[in-house]
């Protein structure tokens, strides 16, 4: 198996493709959409992974306000567009499992990538 994953321009890190939603928007639509945005394939998205909405992780943005996220993680299957880099990305690509030990990433993408390939049917709830 091999998983799509963006290089951040803002920290260097690694990570899903992802971002928030769009007032109007399903998580489906917002899922498509930050895909679409950070590498410029088109997903059809597929069965919900999980959802994590630990109360401690709280985002703290510069200008010092404070975020309760609460994070869907999709499968998405590409079914078209060219994979590329956008304002928000240094690098994209696809790699195995054994190829992200070796890769700068935030401790929570571990977490969510590691339910991604559990192989369970329900949902993970964390």
């Amino acid at each position: 198996h091999r998983l799509l994953l963006t290089r951040r321009a803002d920290n260097g890190e690694w990570c899903m493709p992802g971002g928030h939603m769009e007032p109007g928007e399903s998580t489906v639509e917002a899922c498509a959409r930050e895909v679409v945005e950070e590498t410029g394939l088109q997903v059809r998205v597929g069965r919900l992974i999980g959802i994590y909405a630990s109360p401690h992780r709280i985002a703290i943005y510069e200008d010092g306000n404070r975020f309760h996220s609460v994070v869907l993680n999709f499968e998405a299957v590409p079914i078209g567009g060219e994979l590329g880099l956008s304002d928000e990305t240094t690098e994209v690509g696809y790699f195995s499992l054994e190829e992200l030990k070796f890769m700068s990433m935030p401790e929570h993408q571990v977490d969510r990538i590691d339910d991604a390939f559990a192989g369970t049917e329900a949902a993970f709830v964390r």
